[in-house]
């Protein structure tokens, strides 16, 4: 056991690199929502009634986002399977330097529509990359090793804010970010390339093909889990890119810092919930818990005009949709113990189809609602939530608890 760990080592630096890539998709998955009214000008969007920039356009290319990663997901997996980690790792990293160059060179809408597809298939084949491999190199602490992307994540999102203050102080253009992140993503590429990544374990996929058919257990609990995949995604992807429309309507001068308080709540879920679990939660009671927490707090968002509550509602949303997705996946995975990829897929591509329907209607909101636009798309983010405590409560009490985090590894 000593010796696979200390043969592990020389894999810690394709680790680093693999958690960078994650950081760098932190900043991607949210960017476009701290820069709509420029990136809607670029475009040559219209003014509206009230005097604002439409930006229902750019929030339609932040759906595409969910659109990319379902094209992708069904081919992702195989090739991070079957032609290896590393392939798919460099194809997502990639992509996203792509996506941050071509987002600030295109000038049409529709070819920063074709680019956020983009930006979805890199999270795609990112994802079917960097969960199984830093499984594979920490394989005594996988869940742990696999929560860290998800911190990785949110420690971009906290810095995010900060970093575009700085731009603006220094009167640079918000391209700046996405040059620079384009560089660094490109550096990360060649990084994959030659670092050495460890061997896949081949063999129980081989026994699979030659022994008893998988048992998949489509039960209502069952489907009521993968749906979580929805609605847990919906939550935190509505108040995550239209949060600075609803910031500014409520008074507050700098609406960005709410990114902030999100990501310091995201990241304190993270190893909350992993110590509670440890303890004895369960997977279940959090999937009820934590969107009925979000429901209670967008309604006093919806309810208090007052820039504080904001503040506080961005902590708090932020908490409750820390580890949600991967908690869903984790339980997914207990009712289909002989597929967990596909259960993963199945998550996944829930999430996916919310990351692009929630989005669009939240557009579509934007588009005919105008000014009341930001408090509409709060009631539409309630309704959802709701949904998803019923769906939560459908697989607490028909389904079975399961304990399954370290063999689950699952982060998006």
């Amino acid at each position: 056991m000593t010796s696979n760990t200390n043969s592990n080592r020389k894999y810690y630096v394709t680790a680093l690199a693999l958690y960078f890539a994650y950081f760098i998709l932190g900043i991607a998955s949210s960017i476009m929502g701290q820069y709509k009214t420029e990136f809607a000008k670029a475009w040559g969007a219209s003014t509206l009634a009230n005097g604002t920039i439409d930006v229902s356009m750019v929030v339609s290319v932040i759906a595409a986002y969910g659109l990319g990663r379902l094209i992708a997901y069904p081919f992702a997996g195989p090739v991070s399977d079957r032609i290896g980690r590393r392939i798919s790792g460099f194809i997502g990293i990639a992509l996203y330097a792509v996506f941050f160059f071509g987002m600030i060179t295109v000038h049409s809408m529709w070819w920063a529509y074709a680019i956020g597809i983009i930006n979805g298939i890199a999270n795609s084949f990112l994802d079917t990359c960097v969960s199984p491999s830093v499984m594979e190199i920490f394989p005594k602490s996988a869940s742990i090793a696999n929560l860290f992307t998800k911190f990785a994540i949110t420690v971009a999102q906290f810095v995010l804010p900060f970093v575009i203050g700085l731009v603006a102080s220094a009167q640079m253009s918000y391209r700046v970010i996405f040059i620079g992140c384009g560089i660094l993503m490109i550096a990360d590429a060649i990084l994959v390339l030659v670092l050495p990544f460890p061997k896949q374990d081949k063999a129980t996929a081989e026994a699979k093909t030659t022994t008893d058919k998988p048992k998949h257990r489509f039960t209502p609990a069952a489907i009521a889990s993968i749906l979580i995949g929805f609605t847990s995604s919906a939550t935190f992807m509505i108040w995550l890119n239209c949060n600075q429309e609803l910031g500014a309507s409520y008074g507050i001068k700098d609406p960005s810092i709410l990114q902030s308080f999100y990501a310091v709540g995201a990241t304190v879920a993270v190893l909350l919930t992993a110590q509670f679990i440890h303890m004895g939660l369960k997977e279940t009671t959090v999937l009820v818990l934590y969107p009925s927490i979000s429901i209670v707090m967008l309604m006093l968002c919806y309810f208090i005009n007052n820039p504080v509550i904001l503040y506080i509602g961005s902590f708090v949303i932020g908490y409750a949709a820390g580890g949600v997705l991967q908690l869903a996946t984790s339980t997914t995975i207990g009712f289909f113990p002989d597929s967990k990829g596909l259960a993963t897929s199945l998550v996944m591509i829930a999430s996916s189809v919310a990351n692009y329907a929630v989005l669009s209607a939240a557009a579509y909101l934007t588009k005919v609602t105008g000014a009341d636009a930001p408090r509409m798309i709060i009631l539409m983010n309630i309704v959802i939530t709701l949904i998803g405590v019923g769906l939560a409560l459908i697989v607490k009490h028909g389904g079975r608890s399961t304990r399954t985090s370290a063999a689950s590894g699952v982060e998006s």
